[in-house]
């Protein structure tokens, strides 16, 4: 039996020389591969008491709806600034080269509700980071993140470690 990882398409030297692109877009593609990730991202939250999954843009709402539709939990995206039409609250954050800001809806968490975040690619942690706060901002509680890949050797579990944090692949390089 395949697991995600044998759907992943791994790019050597993209964006640049040494690095190694995990493409998710073939996992996407192939209805099998496509089952396992959802499937697996569900598992995930079997133990887990929640009320709302939150995803970031865009391939967070990917993964994201599905196991709030199979959970019967409502969805909250994350947006880049200037996406969300009524009042948000936003954070301003550092990336690798540069700063990106993103929103949610200012009533979109209620106060006390326990969240589980869902994302394909944890990094350096930076951007769930952003996220978190948003959330907490908000008044939820962010009780699991679930990740299809995690590139360990970028260290941002060590930036989540206050959290209940799981990845369906784990690749240890960067």
């Amino acid at each position: 039996m395949k697991s995600v990882a044998d759907y992943v398409r791994s790019i050597p030297d993209f964006p640049k020389e040494g690095v190694i692109f995990r493409d998710i877009t073939t996992i996407l593609q192939d209805p099998d591969g496509l089952q396992l990730a959802i499937d697996g991202l569900v598992k995930m939250t079997k133990d887990v008491e929640f009320d709302v999954v939150v995803g970031p843009e865009s391939r967070g709402f990917i993964f994201g709806v599905p196991v709030a539709y199979a959970e019967h939990k409502g969805f909250v995206p994350v947006r880049k600034k200037g996406k969300l039409p009524c009042e948000t609250v936003s954070i301003r954050y550092e990336l690798e080269y540069g700063t990106a800001e993103l929103e949610i809806h200012k009533d979109a968490i209620k106060p006390g509700q326990k969240v589980v975040i869902v994302d394909d690619l944890m990094a350096t942690g930076g951007t769930m980071e952003a996220i978190i706060d948003l959330v907490e901002r908000l008044g939820g509680e962010v009780v699991k993140i679930c990740f299809v890949m995690e590139l360990a050797g970028l260290k941002g579990r060590e930036r989540l470690k206050n959290y209940n944090v799981d990845s369906l692949i784990i690749y240890e390089g960067k």
